[in-house]
């Protein structure tokens, strides 16, 4: 009886998991916090997604097919979930031809400089979002109030966010019911904490990502904040203020877990996530910038190689 041995390369068992599996998938876990921002508001909210998600997914056509002569990659969800992030990253009024540039600056510098999906080293709608705060900070930190399906867009009522208002030294903030419902001004996707949640969830449930990272965020910014708290609590909110406001669970969630720009181990997921929970806090109470979130992300971002190449996970055999 022969005992043949047969070698083939691995992997040798498929997962079942993909690209635009992953990719679609956090796109559904989105969908509360989509509908939180068209509830509150309404056609700016609208106009805004739309604009970014088709000028995201146009650019990569572009770049790819005519720059770099690849085949197109638009069936991956990649520029798609990139053209969200972005959106959620905007005031609900910004003008169409800032999202086209922020859109130009995720793709065309964020992501396809470097060789497209899998070789960027930044999450590019972050650097989409960074680049159009730096060149244009009037528009871009001026916040519609939130309405229910309100139908304006450029014109709509403005007002100053719960991190400004803090930066500023206001001592009345929106509830803890309407920073978890989404009642208060900011981004698309700063608003609705239950949603941000139910994504979180969502995510944890299909295994598209793993706790390590959003936690780590998390408690890090709530021991910080907590902390400071109690040394002036005249001077500084209560964590759980920090928590709920600004972009903190959507950027802990959803942009600071990105697979190309995170840690590969679980023990270089919670050493990023607390480099980006500390940086935060430090950039939100002594910056000169109300929020710090995304400058934390792509601040660790450029950490990552160094992370990864420190906490390597054991070889097979090593001892």
């Amino acid at each position: 009886m022969e005992n043949n041995l047969y070698v083939s390369p691995s992997p040798h068992i498929h997962g079942g998991d993909s690209v635009s599996k992953n990719m679609y998938g956090v796109l559904i876990a989105l969908l509360p916090a989509l509908l939180v921002s068209l509830y509150f508001f309404g056609l700016g909210a609208l106009i805004v997604i739309v604009t970014s998600v088709v000028a995201c997914a146009a650019f990569e056509f572009i770049i790819q097919k005519y720059l770099m002569k690849q085949k197109a990659s638009l069936c991956d969800g990649s520029a798609v979930l990139t053209g969200l992030l972005l959106a959620f990253n905007l005031p609900s009024n910004l003008p169409i031809w800032i999202i086209l540039i922020g859109a130009l600056a995720a793709i065309g510098i964020g992501k396809m400089s470097f060789g497209g999906l899998g070789n960027n080293i930044f999450n590019p709608a972050l650097v989409g979002r960074v680049f159009l705060l730096i060149s244009f900070p009037a528009q871009m930190t001026t916040w519609p109030t939130p309405g229910v399906f309100p139908m304006t867009y450029t014109d709509a009522q403005t007002g100053a966010t719960v991190l400004t208002a803090m930066k500023e030294g206001a001592t009345t903030l929106p509830s803890y019911a309407d920073m978890l419902l989404g009642n208060m001004g900011g981004s698309l996707g700063e608003v609705g904490a239950i949603a941000l949640l139910l994504g979180f969830a969502f995510m944890l449930w299909r295994k598209i990502i793993t706790w390590h990272i959003p936690v780590s965020i998390l408690a890090t910014v709530a021991v910080f904040a907590g902390i400071m708290h109690l040394v002036d609590p005249v001077a500084y909110v209560d964590p759980c203020v920090q928590l709920l406001s600004g972009g903190l669970l959507l950027g802990a969630i959803f942009m600071a877990t990105d697979y190309v720009t995170s840690p590969m181990t679980h023990g270089g997921m919670i050493v990023y996530g607390i480099g980006i929970g500390i940086l935060t806090v430090v950039i939100r109470l002594f910056g000169a910038y109300p929020e710090g979130m995304s400058f934390a992300i792509l601040i660790m971002n450029a950490f990552t190689p160094l992370i990864n190449s420190y906490m390597k996970p054991k070889l097979f055999g090593d001892k």
